[in-house]
């Protein structure tokens, strides 16, 4: 898995590319907890993702909660048919904001 950061506006989008697995979600959730402590409008975009496993969702519900803490908000974005499926199973769908 790989990241690309783009800071625009005060805003922070994260681009992931590969899968969000056991093996790689530890990268996401130190990316997390180093770079969203301040953070209050964050995009992470699954373009090139096409699978979340549990550690995944919990990477991204951590991201989730982060920035709620923080008073901002996050959204997902370019969500394929097989993480969208993953998300509507785990009813991650009725509090991400995916665009």
């Amino acid at each position: 898995m790989t990241f690309k950061e783009r800071k625009e506006e005060g805003k922070l989008t994260l681009a992931v590319e590969g899968k969000i697995d056991t093996n790689s979600s530890p990268d996401l959730v130190e990316y997390i907890q180093t770079h969203l402590k301040d953070v209050k409008d964050f995009e992470l975009d699954l373009e090139k993702v096409d699978y979340v496993s549990s550690a995944g969702l919990r990477a991204i519900l951590l991201a989730q909660k982060t920035i709620e803490v923080n008073k901002g908000k996050m959204c997902v974005s370019h969500v394929c048919k097989e993480v969208m499926e993953t998300f509507q199973l785990t009813c991650f769908t009725d509090f991400l904001t995916i665009i």
